[in-house]
């Protein structure tokens, strides 16, 4: 199935514009010429301010920082759409719809994704933030004590603006065309100074609209390798998005030293979809259990963080910092369906209302003192309790006369009608305590020393379930060391040795069931398992960097992960329903290299263009010692990740541009000894350009996902000796369009 390629209206509007839009650029060539002298001057400031102290290259603990420039560069609408291009940084789900954030190639909650320096709440989506938002991004390659070490494959801790600078007013606005839906964007910013109060606030409302087709293929084999059914389903999901964010700050300088902050960051969003499904029987007689279905989901979700921070500096140069916070979030979903029989037949008339609020409170604290010479001690507290309550009602009506006894060739059995009451609580606490050290041993060499512990525990109650009261808690013992190699100033070698861990999350201990729309091995209901032990990781990461002039650089690293009680999700029959649960899975092994490479032309040949070229490369491998081979590989590893891309800022016009191409394997994997996944390669294009009209006002126009490449994923399930089902194996594979999204934003500042 290849989607259809066909010319965009949006992209067609801009480029008749553009000959209009050079005019006006010219226009004001004249005008910036004579400003020409005071321009370098200030370039050449920010530049010196810039690049007084690079975190990623003198911070013994080995960081990427992405600075607010870099992030807004793309005009990306999502974090995701920033970080996929960071060396080891994958996106999972369905090219330029976002996903979960990866590093190492690892999903599954691998990787801990923190706000301000905390864990993110419970159900927290990085693209309800806008870029806009945003101060720099952290990636964190190895634990540190001071963040939670709830990070085998890495960190990444989003940073929201927090200080004022000067009096700002800024204006956004965008338009986004996505498939011949058009959607809006709009971002602001407002902060001033007066006295010893500085305030900020930031905001963004988007609304989209999308019309995403898929199709779904199912196919039956017996042992001998001959295919007995094959089935095509038709699906399609069409709705309306609305999101509106608010991010306001306010800094109190009570006097040298002496800060409060408060901050917060609130988020509302609306949901409006409608879901369809059709089979057609192409092969066999074993009809699906409903031919097509018929869903409307209306979705409200609220979520708001507020904490006020106090920042003290004392005697010696020891400094306090103590942090408290709240936070809530409530989802409300009415998702009505309806089931049809064999000859479109209304069959199953189902209504499921849920509703899920979370609130708790989060606390910090950190000392730190230069006490001994050429130390930099510090320790702190992490706690946090937070407290859901959810409820999901179930109401099932049957629509059709009970089939006949015994049942006709080839008509499936329906499911009889069941009304679900579930309704549960659960409380969380969180402790951590921690203490590091950075010893700065020479001039060339210096080390890092964390030890943390942490303890999480989980208890929960439910209508249908018996209580759950889940510990797990680590000591985290933490050794990072950056030394630079002596006759040379730009390379520098690093080592870190790490003890991470994850704990089960809620949904995956509370042995609560979710029913799918046709139950089957590879569609199977979903549960919990209060039985879940915490995944053990020992780490290692090796790197050596060489930097280059003009922030250009070449870095080598690899990395070893042994993980005790791994967790993989393996489907059994039970009473008659095929279900999913979470289990331990042994040991897991996991290995890699990831290559970098940033180079601006002009740092090896002065006369060339200002391009600068970036590229990056990852290979992962793993191994799940109680899964037989090959490919027994962690479920959802991308083998191979890459990006290549340039960014281009012309001399004689003020415009800039850039293009960047990332790729993520797919393959084989064996999830179990019955359970298979494979999925296609992921390619994705994209560019951006940027043209500025005044010192105050530009254009940035950007297309992603350029090469819309269909994406392919496949579920497979081999059923043997199995009480009545028949041996053979069967096959889901997802065939899911993508397309080219295409942005216009007008930046203006007041």
């Amino acid at each position: 199935m290849k989607p259809t390629v066909r010319p965009c209206p949006t992209l067609l509007r801009l480029l008749a514009a553009a000959p209009a839009l050079l005019g006006a650029v010219h226009a004001h060539a004249a005008e910036d010429q004579h400003k020409k002298i005071e321009e370098k001057v200030q370039q050449v400031e920010i530049k010196g301010a810039a690049t007084a102290y690079d975190a990623r290259r003198n911070d013994t603990a080995t960081k990427i920082v992405v600075t607010q420039e870099e992030i807004l560069k793309n005009g990306d609408t999502t974090v995701g759409e920033v970080l996929k291009r960071l060396p080891g940084v994958t996106v999972g789900g369905v090219q330029g719809r976002g996903g979960d954030i990866r590093m190492r190639g690892l999903g599954a909650g691998y990787t801990q994704i923190l706000l301000n320096g905390e864990p993110a709440p419970p159900g927290f989506s990085l693209d309800s933030i806008s870029p806009d938002m945003i101060e720099r991004i952290e990636v964190m390659r190895a634990a540190t004590a001071e963040y939670s070490t709830q990070a085998i494959a890495g960190g990444i801790n989003i940073v929201l603006k927090r200080a004022v600078q000067t009096a700002q007013r800024e204006l956004k606005v965008g338009l986004q065309d996505d498939n011949g839906k058009i959607g809006t964007n709009t971002n602001f910013q407002l902060s001033d100074k007066s006295g010893i109060m500085s305030y900020a606030i930031g905001g963004n409302i988007t609304y989209a609209k999308f019309d995403r087709p898929s199709e779904l293929v199912q196919e039956e084999f017996d042992l001998s390798g001959k295919r007995t059914q094959l089935r095509h389903a038709d699906q399609t999901n069409r709705g309306t998005f609305k999101a509106l964010g608010l991010s306001p700050r306010v800094n109190f300088n009570l006097g040298p030293g002496d800060i409060v902050t408060w901050q917060s960051f609130i988020n509302a969003n609306q949901a409006r979809f409608n879901t369809t499904e059709r089979f057609t029987q192409v092969e066999g007689n074993r009809l699906a259990q409903y031919v097509g279905t018929d869903v409307g989901v209306r979705t409200d979700f609220i979520m708001a963080r507020s904490d006020v921070t106090w920042m003290r500096k004392l005697n010696a140069g020891a400094k306090l910092e103590i942090k408290g916070g709240v936070n809530y979030n409530n989802r409300d979903t009415d998702a009505p369906s309806l089931q049809y029989a064999p000859g479109m037949k209304p069959a199953l008339d189902r209504l499921v209302t849920s509703s899920q609020t979370e609130k708790g409170f989060t606390t910090t604290g950190k000392y730190s003192t230069p006490l001994i010479e050429h130390h930099a001690l510090a320790m702190g507290w992490d706690m946090g309790f937070s407290t859901r309550d959810e409820d999901r009602i179930q109401r099932e009506t049957a629509l059709l006369p009970p089939p006949p006894l015994p049942p006709l060739p080839g008509m499936p059995q329906p499911r009889p009608p069941e009304n679900l009451d579930q309704v549960f609580n659960a409380d969380i606490k969180r402790l951590a305590m921690y203490a590091q050290d950075e010893w700065q041993v020479t001039d060339r060499w210096s080390v890092y020393i964390g030890l943390r512990w942490e303890g999480i525990q989980t208890t929960s109650e439910g209508s249908d379930y018996a209580a759950v009261d889940s510990k797990s808690s680590v000591f985290s013992p933490l050794l990072q060391t950056l030394w630079k190699l002596p006759d040379t100033k730009n390379d520098q070698v690093r080592l870190g040795l790490t003890r991470t861990y994850k704990a089960p999350g809620v949904n995956q201990l509370i042995p609560r069931r979710f029913a799918s729309n046709n139950n089957s091995e590879t569609q199977p209901d979903q549960s919990g398992n209060p039985q879940l032990k915490a995944e053990l990781a020992w780490g290692l990461d090796l790197a050596y960097e060489h930097y280059l002039p003009a922030g250009g650089l070449l870095t080598a690293s690899t990395y070893l992960r042994r993980i005790d009680n791994s967790i993989r999700n393996r489907v059994d029959l039970i009473d008659g329903l095929w279900i999913s649960r979470p289990v331990n899975a042994g040991t897991a092994n996991t290995h890699g290299i990831e290559l970098e490479a940033k180079l601006p032309l002009r740092s090896l040949y002065p006369a060339s263009p200002a391009i600068e070229i970036r590229a990056n490369v990852a290979r992962n491998w793993s191994r799940l010692d109680t899964v037989p081979g090959p490919n027994n590989r962690l479920d959802g590893q991308t083998p191979v990740s890459g990006t290549v891309g340039f960014d281009y800022k012309m001399d004689t016009l003020p415009v800039t541009t850039g293009a960047s191409f990332s790729f993520q394997s797919g393959g084989p994997v064996r999830v179990s000894d019955r359970q298979f996944a494979w999925s296609a390669p992921k390619r994705t294009l994209d560019w951006y350009g940027v043209m500025k009209f005044s010192p105050k006002t530009q254009l940035r126009v950007s297309v992603s996902n350029l090469l819309h490449q269909t994406n392919v994923q496949q579920n497979s399930f081999l059923n043997r000796n199995v009480p009545n089902v028949p041996d053979g194996l069967k096959a889901d594979t997802t065939l899911t369009p993508t397309t080219a999204i295409v942005r216009a934003l007008v930046e203006m500042k007041f």
